[in-house]
């Protein structure tokens, strides 16, 4: 990768002069220009600046680094790693403590890493190939055997989940086909996209939330990110709460000596 032509489509593409970039840095526009330029070759520290200036992704600040000839600053860590341990026992903490409401943990490219047992009520009546660790989230949001045919504001949820597609442009194009050319409904939507779920317990409203790891040094933990579903309505609230009433009975009559 050329090193300035990448920086300067960093800089670019984030809408950053090369004046605020320079400030942001602390170094001066026409030390930055040089930069851009070929003209200068960064240190090592002033690399790692600018990427932290532009507010890159750990990915993108590696790839940057090994573009000026430098090594990844970042380590990139298998989840399995027991370095991430702590962080494995804290996702395992907020999925059960969103609990009677359904959550998930997905990486970067929308695969599932984790979910609570309140997930099940979502995914209920996918195909089991489409459901499950390692398995695509949006695929599963969008595909025929998968939620598309129990969502019933279909067109626009596909278009939430589409737009957040646009690095994963494959991924983008194989969902687009799944969905059918339909307009959005009239009327106010509302501070939120919701999704309307048919479900065993009734219609589902459903609005989500995303949070990320804001202070991770790790790539794979920096990318991972976790949903969570809130109830839009008393309805939905109460049906969630049903629902995983029944789930801890069940569980509880597998228990041994229950039997």
């Amino acid at each position: 990768m050329d090193f300035p032509r990448a920086l300067r489509e960093r800089r670019t593409r984030r809408r950053v002069s090369q004046l605020d970039l320079a400030l942001r840095a602390g170094t001066t526009q026409r030390y930055l220009s040089f930069i851009e330029s070929g003209r200068s070759v960064p240190g090592r520290n002033m690399v790692v600046r600018l990427a932290e200036s532009l507010e890159l992704p750990l990915r993108e600040r590696n790839e940057l680094l090994l573009a000026a000839g430098y090594a990844p600053a970042y380590s990139e860590s298998s989840l399995d790693d027991p370095v991430l341990a702590p962080v494995r026992t804290a996702i395992d903490h907020i999925l059960r403590g969103h609990l009677p409401y359904p959550a998930l943990v997905v990486d970067r490219g929308g695969d599932l890493v984790a979910a609570n047992t309140a997930f099940d009520l979502i995914t209920e009546g996918a195909a089991d190939e489409l459901v499950g660790p390692g398995t695509n989230l949006y695929r599963l949001a969008l595909h025929p055997d998968g939620l598309a045919p129990r969502i019933l504001n279909l067109a626009e949820w596909a278009r939430h989940i589409l737009v957040r597609l646009g690095h994963l442009e494959e991924l983008r194009a194989e969902l687009t086909g799944y969905v059918p050319e339909l307009e959005p409904s009239a009327g106010q939507l509302g501070f939120a996209v919701p999704l309307r779920l048919r479900s065993s317990y009734g219609e589902l409203r459903l609005m989500t939330t995303v949070t990320t790891f804001a202070t991770a040094v790790d790539v794979t933990l920096a990318e991972l990110k976790l949903e969570a579903f809130l109830p839009a309505d008393p309805a939905t609230a109460e049906a969630l709460s049903a629902a995983a009433g029944a789930m801890a009975r069940a569980a509880a009559a597998q228990e041994p000596g229950n039997m």
